[in-house]
């Protein structure tokens, strides 16, 4: 036994640092989750003698004006994303499984994999460009092929729609590889006994490529629905604009501006617990479904 834990102190040490910086960055924090209890005033310190107002935070909140087309709209933005963030990498993985020359298959894994590594600094400024009604690269097309240019990043009729897209694109490269190397598992011998019973790629896809590729998929769905309130603060935020708050405005963005802005700590701590425990409902719910109805299992 003690021989055992010698040899296993090394890989210990190695995740000492990933461990004490959860704790840190994770745990710790939640200590001022006492704030949406509170009426916060920072002068006087998280442990001061701070003014308890129980619940009146989130009462205050849901009797917002705006905040329900805020909720409304980080739920369909988060949903949209989510759906898309499923559906495009399992059809682009099976399309790149199909390609047989092993170069090109690199290459267009690479060419989809790039944008995951860029933030949304550098894209939401080169979508500014890429979007612009007037010199814009798409508006371009569209006055070429005879349409009227559209602005994207200012009506409400089409932001949300640009952010699902383009979080799209970003981020497919990085499911595609995911569930490329599901297919690599999957026993090369079925579609051998699948062409020898006659059935064409499409049939082996549908009856061996994709039931193959069952756990991943269930297991990034479980994954996904915990982020239904997560619609991406970084790229909302610089993407959007005053004029179509209507229409993009999410719930971190909301919280950013109540707490950094207008300095209403309370409040936006109310909204960071009420978005927390709705994550964590969501969670455990589809965990029990993947459990109930696919077998799955973390522990």
């Amino acid at each position: 036994m003690k021989s055992r834990r010698m040899r296993e102190l090394p890989l210990h040490l190695m995740i000492l640092p990933s461990v004490i910086m959860l704790i840190c960055f994770s745990y710790l924090p939640m200590g001022g989750i006492i704030i949406a209890f509170q009426k916060f005033i920072p002068a006087k310190g998280l442990f001061g003698d701070q003014k308890w107002i129980g619940f009146d935070n989130f009462i205050y909140l849901f009797k917002l004006p705006n905040f329900t087309s805020v909720l409304w709209n980080t739920l369909f933005i988060a949903v949209m994303k989510i759906i898309f963030g499923l559906l495009i990498p399992i059809v682009v993985a099976i399309l790149i499984n199909e390609v047989r020359h092993n170069s090109l298959k690199k290459g267009i894994q690479t060419a989809i994999y790039l944008p995951h590594f860029l933030s949304w600094v550098v894209l939401g400024g080169i979508f500014i460009d890429i979007l612009a009604p007037g010199d814009g690269l798409v508006n371009q097309v569209i006055k070429a092929l005879g349409g009227q240019p559209i602005f994207f990043l200012g009506d409400n009729k089409w932001f949300p729609f640009t952010l699902i897209v383009t979080e799209t694109w970003k981020s497919f490269g990085y499911g595609t590889i995911v569930y490329l190397a599901a297919i690599t598992g999957i026993d090369l011998s079925l579609y051998e006994a699948a062409q020898v019973d006659g059935a064409n790629r499409w049939k082996q896809i549908w009856h061996i490529t994709l039931p193959g590729m069952r756990m991943v998929i269930v297991l990034l769905m479980v994954l996904s629905l915990g982020n239904v309130l997560n619609a991406g603060f970084d790229q909302v935020f610089n993407m959007y604009s005053p004029p179509v708050y209507a229409s993009g405005d999410i719930i971190d963005t909301f919280v950013y501006r109540i707490g950094m802005l207008e300095a209403q700590f309370g409040v936006a701590t109310a909204v960071g617990l009420f978005k927390s425990v709705i994550s964590l409902t969501l969670i455990s719910v589809s965990y029990w479904f993947a459990y109930k109805f696919a077998d799955y299992q973390l522990f």
